[in-house]
């Protein structure tokens, strides 16, 4: 069985200063998003004729990291971990920490992509759709970010697998890595599915909705392998709370990429 390796989540300390792993990972998410976006605008004629350019890549990226860092932070304490963090309010911003839910991250950034629909008089669905392609990259830096930490970790599995993984600070039983699981499907797989389907041209709404279904489903798949969490439904032994809140991603993706097909 492989052992995890333990790794000082601190990548570099300055005497006071310490920049954490997981924090770099984030750093790395946000760098591809602009990268990648620069390139759908470079790349996509009809991206340049809506009117996008770099510098309001710019400025769509200041938007999205206040909505991925406050809505992630917000619905971890929120979602995960409200007990912890009622008796412990202090903790609440100490993001260097870990501890960001990818579910209010989205919702955090579904109200930042509101609010620079206003600013741009932008359609909000012709936002997501341009934004929907450079997330997934972004999610699997996050999970690695979690395996670094050695936190999220799977459940146990068959100790002949080859890949099952001991997490010394957890106890000594053979665990799926359900981290790397996580960034390959939610990250790796979902990219290569939204980048080949957004190279074409689709109907309004389309691309958000095949991130919804995308992300949604292979979420729910992943869940089975990773230790649930218990949330707020205290359910984690029928539904965890990761695939609670994934379901209503699965049904409004599906409606709306039924109803963007049947408008156009």
């Amino acid at each position: 069985m492989l052992i995890h390796p333990q790794f000082d989540p601190i990548a570099i300390s300055l005497g006071p200063l310490a920049i954490r792993w997981y924090g770099l990972m984030y750093l790395l998410a946000f760098l591809q998003f602009w990268w990648l976006g620069k390139r759908r605008i470079e790349t996509h004629p009809q991206l340049a004729k809506a009117g996008w350019t770099v510098p309001q890549l710019d400025d769509l990226l200041f938007y999205g990291v206040l909505g991925v860092v406050l809505g992630g932070r917000l619905g971890q304490v929120i979602f995960y971990e409200p007990g912890y963090y009622l008796a412990h309010p202090s903790e609440i911003l100490a993001v260097w920490k870990g501890g960001m839910a990818f579910h209010g991250g989205f919702l955090g950034v579904l109200v930042a992509m509101a609010l620079y629909a206003r600013k741009t008089k932008r359609t909000w669905l012709d936002i997501t759709d341009f934004i929907a392609p450079l997330v997934p990259l972004g999610l699997a830096t996050g999970r690695i970010g979690n395996f670094i930490n050695g936190e999220l970790w799977g459940r146990i599995s068959d100790p002949g697998l080859p890949w099952a993984m001991v997490f010394p600070q957890v106890d000594n039983l053979p665990r799926h890595p359900s981290q790397l699981y996580q960034a390959g499907l939610e990250g790796v797989l979902l990219f290569v599915i939204l980048w080949i389907y957004s190279s074409g041209t689709r109907p309004r709404g389309a691309i958000s909705g095949v991130f919804l279904i995308g992300y949604g489903c292979f979420r729910f798949m992943a869940e089975f392998f990773r230790m649930p969490d218990d949330g707020i439904f205290g359910l984690s032994e029928v539904i965890s709370m990761g695939q609670w809140l994934s379901l209503p991603m699965i049904l409004i993706g599906v409606a709306m990429l039924a109803f963007s097909y049947r408008r156009r």
